[in-house]
């Protein structure tokens, strides 16, 4: 028996414990409370109650949804939908809210999971612990407890403890238990969160209805971007370029009428064309840039991010494992959500360094931006990571955040695609 798979195991028994008495403490609670609240509501007390009670199971689910995803790699994508925008506050915003959150599938679907995870969830992660401690008793009885239990015998599992011999039995019956455990605990874990993810994920009708209105809200957010973008690029070009190219036009005019009378001012005008021109010609280039950086067309996502971090006023380090190249839709959005996510480092996070990892696998395009700034970011209606979130849904893409106050910060991004 490997080393590592006895540390996974008495992690597995550990985690297991936990679970079980958050099943046994917080799903018996939340589902007493939110039965006798929502039964409350037929005399009018429920109505107050009921938001709150609701508010905190699914806070509870949450946090199996956070523990299921980080201990056991499994993914349970919360159904919730947001309320309408215009409930109101009050007595009478409570009962529109009771009424809207009773109406929804999720919610019987969480009272359901209470339900059972108070009973098959708790016996499942308790098997885990019991599998690792339960062989304890039977070395203490082999090594002479047995001898408290004089009068009667003590039963260990379906042995009858009354002498050295049946400790010793005993004993030989805990390590049987204690070599499934090493085996097992971590599957009973993970059979947990399997349970509980058949239980309050949404169905796949729900999963593609929420898809559907995620990439219509994302094409739209797509169209006024891109609208957006040609009225900067008009602005630009006509403040910028435009303005330069006129003035040059205007100073060799007058280079034309003065190039017999005055020679000398004719000079000094042409010197001044040709330093607008060159600006001008600046201008466009950073315009392009803007557009398309010609470091990404032709040499690819990893060097195009390089050169991203290389003009950053903090100290960068990037590092690319790609096998190939994304189609370049896919290349200039990653690339613009890592121009975003750094900009947004260097004006909030307060930070000394960035790491940029790039990498692909499981057909996901993976980018994490890391920063040891002081933390405390979030996704957030008018924040600049929601905006990196809508760029990176039009193309399917998801944005996840971890940003304990204090820091560090991690954004990582991940778009669905193919590389050639």
């Amino acid at each position: 028996m490997k080393e590592i798979d006895i540390r996974g195991a008495m992690v597995a028994a550990g985690r297991g414990l936990a679970l079980a008495l958050t099943a046994i403490v917080g799903s018996v609670t939340l589902f007493v409370l939110t039965v006798v609240s929502v039964a409350l509501t037929t005399v009018g007390i429920g109505f107050l109650t009921t938001p709150s009670a609701l508010a905190a199971v699914r806070a509870h689910a949450n946090r199996r949804r956070l523990l299921a995803a980080k201990w056991s790699g499994i993914r349970i994508p919360p159904p919730y939908e947001p309320l309408p925008a215009d409930v109101r506050g009050g007595l009478t915003g409570r009962v529109e809210r009771t009424v809207l959150l009773l109406k929804k599938r999720a919610t019987w679907r969480d009272l359901r999971w209470l339900l059972v995870d108070m009973t098959a969830g708790f016996a499942v992660a308790v098997a885990a612990t019991w599998l690792i401690v339960f062989p304890v008793e039977g070395l203490a009885l082999a090594a002479g407890l047995w001898r408290v239990f004089t009068d009667d015998p003590y039963w260990y599992a379906f042995v009858p403890v009354d002498s050295q011999l049946t400790g010793l039995y005993a004993f030989a019956l805990g390590l049987v238990v204690l070599a499934a455990g090493l085996r097992y605990s971590p599957a009973l874990v993970r059979a947990h969160f399997t349970l509980t993810r058949a239980l309050i994920a949404p169905t796949q009708e729900e999963e593609l209805a929420r898809r559907i209105e995620r990439l219509t809200e994302s094409r739209h957010d797509a169209v006024d971007t891109s609208a957006a973008e040609l009225r900067r690029i008009e602005r630009d070009l006509h403040d910028g370029a435009q303005a330069r190219l006129v003035a040059v036009g205007m100073d060799l005019g007058t280079v034309e009428a003065l190039i017999e009378k005055n020679p000398a001012k004719a000079k000094e005008l042409l010197g001044k064309a040709r330093l607008s021109s060159a600006e001008a010609l600046t201008e466009l280039r950073d315009l392009v840039r803007g557009i398309h950086p010609p470091v990404l067309a032709e040499r690819g996502l990893g060097d195009a991010v390089r050169a991203l971090a290389l003009r950053l006023p903090l100290e960068s380090e990037v590092n690319v494992d790609l096998p190939g190249r994304a189609e370049a839709p896919v290349e200039s959005a990653a690339y613009f959500a890592v121009s975003e996510a750094l900009a947004n480092v260097v004006k909030h996070a307060n930070a000394e360094r960035i790491w940029v990892d790039i990498s692909y696998g499981e057909g996901m395009l993976r980018v994490a931006v890391t920063d040891n700034g002081s933390g405390g970011a979030a996704v957030g209606k008018g924040s600049g990571l929601s905006g990196l979130e809508r760029r990176l849904g039009t193309f399917d893409g998801v944005l996840a955040v971890n940003s304990p106050v204090g820091g560090p910060t991690m954004v990582t991004m991940e778009i669905p695609c193919e590389l050639s």
